[in-house]
C-alpha cells in the first residue's frame, strides 16, 4: 500500500473513532468505569429552627436551654438546628407564646403568668401552695400540664413545663408580719399580684427586667420573687432584707413550646428524638432553679443582707391570708367549664408525694 493510502486510512479509522465518542457524549456522556465508585449524595439539608428565650443569655435558665438545643442537636446527628434568641430579642417575655403560635419563633420559653386570663386552668400552677423547691414545682408543672392537655395550650405543641422555687419577699425594709406588708407597693406578675392584695400589700405588674431600676428609683418597695432572682437579674443589689415565705411559696410555671404546624412536619425520628430530651431536661431545669436558689441565697448573704424567718404562729397567718385567693381561682375556672379544683387538689397533692 503506498504512503498516501497508508495516511488515507489513518485517517478514517480516527475519525470513525471521534465520531463515535461524540455520539457517546450526545447519549448520555462517556462510559464510565464499573469499579469506579459512585458520587456521594448531596448532604440533606438540616431543619432550622429559633428558639426565643425571655432569659438574657448568662442565666442559669437560658443556659439550660441553650444545653438542650445543643442536645437535640446532637442526637440527631446535625438534623436539627436550632438558632437561640436570649434576652427577648425575638420576640418579648409578653409576645412569646403568640409569637410562636403566629409563627415569629419556632420554639419560644416565657411565663404563662405573662399573659393574664390567656391561661385559666394553668394559672393555678402558680398558686401559694409552698412549693419547697424548684425541682418539685417543675414536675408538678410539667406532670399536670400533661395530665390535663387543656385546651389553652392546643394551638401550640407543648414541649415542657418548668418553674421556679418559692416566691419570698424581698424589700427595702423589714417584714417579719402581715402588718409590716401593708401599704407596701410590690412588684408582681399575673397570680401573684392576687397575692400580694391578700397579703395586705399593692400590686405592680412588671417583668423581672424591669425590675432592678424600679426598685433603684423607689417605684415600688418590694418584690416578691424567687430568691435566685436577687442574683439572676442583679435585684439583691437593690433590696436591704428577704423574707423567707415559704409556707405561702407560690411559683411561676414557664412554658416551652413549639409552633403546632412546625413540630407536625417533623420526620417521626426527629420527633422521638426531641420527646426524649425533653423528658431528661424537666430535671435538669428544676435542678437548675434550685441550684440557682442556692448561689442567689450566697449572694444576698455576701450583700450582708438581712434575712428573715417568719415564725409558726406568723406562717400560719400568712397560710390564711392567701385562702380566698386559692378559693377565687376554683371559683373563676368553674364559671368557665374549667375542673379547677380537681387541678388544685392533684396540685397539692403531688407536692405532698414529691416533696418527701
Amino acid at each position: 500500500m503506498s504512503r498516501g493510502a497508508k495516511s488515507w486510512t489513518l485517517a478514517l479509522v480516527i475519525g470513525a473513532v471521534v465520531s463515535f465518542a461524540l455520539a457517546g457524549c450526545e447519549k448520555g456522556g462517556p462510559v464510565q468505569d464499573a469499579n469506579a465508585p459512585a458520587a456521594a449524595a448531596p448532604a440533606a439539608k438540616a431543619i432550622e429552627l429559633s428558639y426565643s428565650v425571655f432569659f438574657p443569655p448568662t442565666h442559669i435558665q437560658a443556659v439550660t436551654a441553650d444545653a438542650w438545643a445543643k442536645e437535640v442537636e446532637k442526637r440527631t446527628n446535625g438534623k436539627v438546628k436550632i438558632t437561640m434568641y436570649a434576652g427577648g430579642t425575638l420576640t418579648n417575655p409578653q409576645q412569646c407564646y403568640e409569637g410562636v403560635v403566629n409563627g415569629i419563633s419556632d420554639i419560644g420559653m416565657s411565663c404563662f403568668a405573662y399573659t393574664q386570663g390567656r391561661f385559666p386552668l394553668l394559672e393555678g400552677l402558680d398558686l401559694p401552695l409552698g412549693y419547697p423547691n424548684g425541682t418539685v414545682a417543675t414536675r408538678v408543672a410539667t406532670e399536670l400540664t400533661q395530665r390535663y392537655q387543656p385546651k389553652e395550650v392546643s394551638d401550640v405543641r407543648v414541649l415542657y413545663v418548668h418553674a421556679h422555687g418559692p416566691g419570698l419577699l424581698a424589700s427595702k425594709k423589714p417584714v417579719r408580719t402581715l402588718e409590716d406588708v401593708k401599704g407596701l407597693k410590690i412588684r408582681s406578675t399575673g397570680l401573684s399580684q392576687k397575692i400580694v392584695t391578700a397579703l395586705g400589700g399593692t400590686p405592680v405588674a412588671m417583668p423581672q427586667g424591669d425590675t432592678y431600676e424600679s426598685l433603684s428609683k423607689g417605684v415600688v418597695d418590694a418584690t416578691l420573687c424567687p430568691i435566685e432572682t436577687l442574683k439572676g437579674w442583679k435585684q439583691g443589689e437593690v433590696i436591704n432584707c428577704v423574707t423567707d415565705a415559704t409556707a405561702v411559696g407560690y411559683t411561676t410555671a414557664m412554658f416551652v413550646v413549639m409552633n403546632k404546624a412546625k413540630w407536625d412536619k417533623l420526620p417521626a425520628d426527629v420527633q422521638k428524638t426531641i420527646a426524649e430530651v425533653n423528658a431528661e431536661w424537666v430535671a435538669k431545669h428544676g435542678q437548675a432553679w434550685d441550684q440557682a436558689d442556692a448561689d442567689g441565697r450566697e449572694f444576698v448573704k455576701s450583700l450582708n443582707r438581712e434575712m428573715i424567718s417568719l415564725t409558726s404562729e406568723e406562717q400560719q397567718r400568712w397560710k390564711d391570708a392567701v385562702k380566698p385567693v386559692l378559693e377565687a381561682y376554683v371559683a373563676a375556672a368553674k364559671a368557665k367549664g374549667l375542673p379547677g379544683e380537681e387541678f388544685l387538689k392533684d396540685a397539692q397533692d403531688l407536692i405532698a408525694k414529691y416533696s418527701k
